[in-house]
């Protein structure tokens, strides 16, 4: 009988967006279940922060810059990885980013394109590149990080939630490519009160959660953790091409 007791030690978790909100939140869940972490976003300094949290928790722990939304970098961050810890048993693509603008007629090439580059094109990448190599190697997971924008859209994150509807059609899709040795699933968070959340009128948010969220709240990052730690783990060895929702049953 499998036991239900998420254990990952020895087990290599690379994660974009890894030192701050969600992604560190994970980082810290995951550390604490026995992985080794290569913690990667665009400044070093707080990768080399949040990697010192995990290395002070007893865990190897590895910092990296990295801009997914460059091929070459994102390239070179799975040379890095595999030349330090010579596999990846675990991929979290977490990083995102959904910047504000006014109207959908403001929107420059350059910041469309940084949008669907950073959410859907280095997702994409490090799923290839990573992905062939569990394949031909031991096998693997690897969990992607959407948001409830990619089914429920609204005008001020158009390219965000477009990018972020291709996260979850790349996520079944990659689960096709790759099984049966990687499974290839997706988290897809609704609210969450992390750095974004920052940014908003927490009063109007809360008004609203009373009678838009089930929950009456938004998230907390902690509360994604254990769906990650469950997806990478063997009692989800029959889960693969899923998009787990938890948004705290918003509207």
């Amino acid at each position: 009988m499998a036991s239900h007791q998420i254990d990952m030690s020895g087990k290599v978790v690379l994660i974009t967006g890894g030192s701050r909100g969600l992604g560190r939140a994970m980082a810290l869940g995951f550390a604490a279940a026995g992985a080794d972490l290569i913690i990667t976003s665009r400044k070093i300094e707080s990768c080399r922060a949040t990697a010192a949290e995990i290395e002070a928790m007893g865990r190897q722990a590895m910092a990296h810059a990295c801009h997914v939304g460059h091929w070459d970098q994102v390239d070179a961050l799975v040379e890095a990885a595999y030349g330090r810890f010579g596999r990846v048993d675990v991929l979290i693509n977490n990083a995102g980013m959904s910047p504000h603008y006014g109207s959908p007629a403001e929107i420059s090439e350059a910041l469309y394109d940084k949008v669907l580059d950073v959410n859907l094109k280095g997702t994409f990448r490090l799923c290839a590149n990573v992905g062939q190599r569990m394949a031909d190697g031991d096998g693997g997971a690897i969990i992607n990080v959407s948001s409830t924008a990619a089914i429920r859209p609204s005008k001020d994150v158009i390219t965000y939630a477009a990018a972020k509807a291709g996260v979850n059609a790349m996520t079944e899709a990659f689960a096709d490519a790759y099984g049966p040795k990687v499974r290839v699933n997706c988290i897809m968070p609704g609210p969450f009160l992390t750095d974004i959340s920052k940014a908003w009128d927490m009063a109007a948010f809360n008004a609203r959660a009373q009678t838009s969220i089930a929950m009456k709240r938004g998230g907390e990052a902690d509360e994604v953790a254990a769906a990650a730690l469950y997806l990478a783990s063997d009692g989800a060895s029959y889960t693969t091409g899923a998009i787990l929702k938890i948004d705290g049953g918003s509207k």
